[in-house]
């Protein structure tokens, strides 16, 4: 058994899926399902006795410790997080409240868990924390890639959100010996993904004939992970990863914004035609506070320490992707709600041109 957090939203229901699929070992799922989080991910699991959903809060003591002492998971990772940059700006509190305070809990729910463990179960037990490679600050265009031990220089209320719970979880392991493991991925994209993201935003946007919006120049450049390798990639971590460690995970795919876009609209123009190209509706807007310029993974740890390295190119991942929203518009119309057109409303159409 072990403990997933966050199980309900984008790379967590993926993870959920995968595990499932690729074993018998349970999951219990604690999810909040706030915006982000959909049980709908998950559809394909219901009546599945290997998949017992919880709603509820990381940042409750007395319920993630009571899941600790019910189910006696083996291992606990931690995918809940407020994840979006965007809205981090326009409202940290949650992103402190979540992120830090939240992850604050799990540890000190997880450290009296684990102190009370013998033998095996104890030696055996993992924290693993999924965290983001936005982390690290922003890089040139000459800089080499970030590693585990680039210094932490976070540019945004989310981004130091995450630095401070990766400090909290290398605390625990350095003060108490909780034995954790931290991740740091670059941009996941995929099936599931809320559309505020760049990727689903431009896909359904693009859809719908709307401007499809780009910040600044478009040249900011990100490292970009298939969702599937992500999850593969943390599967081969809890199974072999040293505690106390840390493993950045990356797709070996660096793209400028403009790039995705261009590669995504390619797609669609083979996938599902329109009257026009679809890069013609590229629009750019004003760039958004602090944006950091270039984000790059290098995983040569997790390559050769741990013979792992992801399975898809960048060209096949998001042709995949397009398909999958393509053929998943009853998801896409369950997601798109009142409060995301707000949203949209509150971060683009006020954003104007750049």
């Amino acid at each position: 058994m072990i403990l997933i957090t966050g199980g309900a939203g984008f790379i967590g229901s993926n993870f959920v899926l995968q595990w499932l699929a690729a074993q018998d070992e349970a999951v219990v799922n604690l999810d909040k399902l706030t915006y982000a989080g959909n049980l709908r991910n998950l559809d394909s699991l219901r009546g599945d006795a290997r998949h017992f959903f919880v709603r509820g809060d990381i940042d409750d003591p007395e319920l993630v410790s009571q899941l600790l002492r019910e189910h006696r998971p083996r291992a606990v990772l931690n995918f809940a997080a407020e994840s979006h940059v965007d809205r981090s700006i326009l409202g940290p509190a949650e992103f402190v409240r979540t992120n830090i305070h939240g992850t604050f809990t799990m540890l000190e729910a997880a450290r009296a868990y684990w102190a009370g463990l013998e033998g095996e179960a104890k030696q055996g037990f993992r924290f693993l924390q999924v965290s983001t490679d936005e982390v690290y600050g922003s890089l040139g265009a000459d800089d080499a890639a970030f590693c585990e031990t680039t210094a932490y220089a976070p540019n945004s209320p989310y981004a130091a959100s995450k630095a401070a719970a990766d400090h909290m979880v290398r605390a625990y392991h350095h003060t108490y010996g909780l034995p954790t493991l931290t991740t740091n991925c670059s941009n996941n994209y995929g099936p599931f993904q809320f559309p505020e993201k760049l990727i689903p935003l431009v896909i359904l946007n693009a859809l719908a004939g709307k401007p499809l919006p780009i910040y600044g120049d478009g040249l900011n450049v990100r490292d970009w992970l298939f969702v599937d390798d992500h999850c593969s990639g943390i599967r081969r971590v809890l199974e072999a990863g040293r505690p106390g460690e840390v493993y950045n995970i990356g797709g070996n795919s660096e793209k400028n914004n403009l790039e995705v876009v261009r590669t995504l609209c390619a797609a669609l123009d083979e996938l599902r035609p329109a009257a026009k190209p679809y890069a013609s509706l590229i629009t750019y807007v004003k760039d958004r506070p602090g944006h950091d310029r270039r984000y790059a993974i290098d995983a040569a740890r997790i390559r050769r320490d741990l013979a792992w390295q992801p399975a898809e190119n960048f060209a096949g991942g998001m042709r995949r992707t397009v398909q999958w929203y393509l053929d998943h518009q009853e998801w896409v119309a369950s997601v798109t709600s009142g409060e995301y057109q707000k949203w949209m409303s509150a971060n683009y159409q006020e954003r104007g041109a750049a």
